[in-house]
């Protein structure tokens, strides 16, 4: 996927949760080209009583979004030919 797609709908999805602080600001950035993807970071502040809550949340959160916006995410696939 075009990586503003992906980081547009990560951030739709910050901007959504209700216990994140907005300062300092969210950020949302490729981390890693890696092998079969590039990975993202994001990083939101929030109250320590909220951490786990905001992090599952988020978790779940952009999973939907991804399939919402048709965005796939790239599993590990092994190949073996004999």
């Amino acid at each position: 996927q075009d990586i503003r797609t992906v980081k547009n709908a990560i951030y739709s999805v910050i901007n959504k949760e209700e216990l994140i602080l907005q300062d300092p600001e969210p950020f949302v950035a490729v981390s890693e080209l890696a092998d079969s993807s590039v990975n993202f970071i994001a990083r939101v502040w929030t109250k320590t009583d909220d951490y786990w809550t905001v992090h599952f949340n988020l978790i779940e959160n952009v999973k939907l979004k991804f399939d919402e916006e048709n965005i796939s995410i790239p599993f590990p696939q092994l190949d073996i030919n004999l």
